[in-house]
């Protein structure tokens, strides 16, 4: 039994004109009779398996290609929201609807290429998506993932945190609905490039210190793992991205230092966040020796940001890296949910980086031919 609200939260869209079809359906399936499992090609920092995959960190992303009017996919967690799109076109958004199987329906006849993008963050728990499901015989082989690659590491901006409410006071339900990864700045940017995307970042956390003093680990220390709780050391062969994105410092230094914090000054916490991200960018150089890395200064007060991460960009030429680029970012309106940044504010942060990677073509080498 499906409850009214979770299909209140089912947005369904017409499709009026265009290859996919002249409407489309999404709507829960009484059972996956007729359809079988099918091949796709996860994307985002994952732990996949055949049947689906498994995943905490945000911008996760599963395609799949198949033949004929109809697909399904399994919903495996509750509270996430997920963008279904079918050809380039978003077809549905699904926004806490219960778990279990979905059918797109009133599809075109022909070849089809599906896509599911969770929108949503999961600090408190991971969520699962279970995978496609294609009548017998209609499925096709995965799609090529793309070879060009982009890494972002940040915080609550990378996120997209209550990107969707132009307003300050949102709820915490509000904020978790609201908040869409697809309009932050990291994947806007990686569509602009044709590249595809991890976007590693937690809301609240910084280099050195989290928001207010808060007692979590900071990204340098989840980084390396696949999920936040009970993870396993991250490693795929295959991720290999020509670009590192970070944009941290403003949970570092937004808040006033509490008397029961280690560092006894603003000074001494400036100089602990520059000698740990240097570190932190050497530990990603040694791991991605291809990468070019741009740095991005989120305004503040007094520019502390800027300063701290112009002195970490001139720290590691300093030392001898050659391929880094600090990206002062302009002031933001902050007007999304807790003084978040909006959508145009993320289009901003888009366009500024892109501007820098357009400028420089070479980052990515020769993946555009391979």
């Amino acid at each position: 039994m499906i409850r009214r609200e979770a299909l209140a939260a089912l947005m369904l869209f017409a499709l009026c004109a265009g290859p996919v079809a002249a409407e489309v359906r999404v709507s829960p399936a009484a059972s996956t009779r007729g359809l079988e499992p099918m091949a796709f090609t996860p994307g985002g920092r994952v732990r996949a398996t055949a049947e689906g995959a498994t995943y905490q960190w945000p911008g996760a992303h599963f395609e799949a290609a198949f033949r004929g009017p109809t697909v399904g996919f399994r919903v495996g967690s509750a509270l996430q929201t997920m963008h279904v799109t079918v050809d380039g076109q978003r077809v549905a958004t699904l926004i806490d609807s219960p778990p279990g199987v979905y059918r797109v329906e009133g599809l075109a006849r022909g070849v089809h290429r599906i896509r599911i993008d969770i929108a949503s963050e999961h600090q408190a728990a991971p969520a699962r998506f279970d995978g496609f499901l294609a009548p017998k015989g209609a499925a096709l082989p995965r799609p090529p993932a793309p070879s060009r690659q982009i890494e972002f590491i940040g915080d609550s901006h990378s996120v997209g945190y209550g990107v969707g409410l132009p307003r300050h006071e949102c709820s915490g339900d509000e904020v978790r609905t609201s908040t869409d990864n697809t309009l932050a700045f990291g994947p806007l940017s990686a569509r602009r490039f044709g590249a595809d995307y991890q976007v590693n970042a937690i809301s609240g956390r910084g280099i050195v210190r989290n928001y207010a003093g808060m007692a979590a680990p900071t990204l340098p220390q989840a980084w390396p793992l696949d999920l936040f709780e009970r993870g396993r050391p991250y490693d795929d062969p295959d991720w290999r991205p020509q670009v590192i994105v970070i944009d941290l410092g403003t949970n570092d230094f937004s808040t006033a230092l509490a008397t029961d914090e280690r560092w006894t000054s603003r000074e001494a916490l400036r100089a602990d966040y520059q000698a740990t991200y240097v570190r932190f960018v050497q530990t990603l150089r040694a791991l991605q020796p291809q990468s070019a890395f741009v740095l991005m200064a989120p305004p503040s007060a007094d520019d502390e940001i800027g300063r701290a991460v112009a002195a970490v960009g001139a720290q590691l030429a300093a030392e001898g890296e050659s391929r880094v680029t600090v990206l002062p970012l302009a002031p933001l309106e902050l007007t999304a949910c807790d003084w978040h940044p909006s959508i145009r504010d993320q289009q901003g942060m888009a366009a500024a980086l892109t501007a820098v990677l357009e400028a420089r073509p070479d980052v990515w080498g020769d993946a555009s031919a391979r």
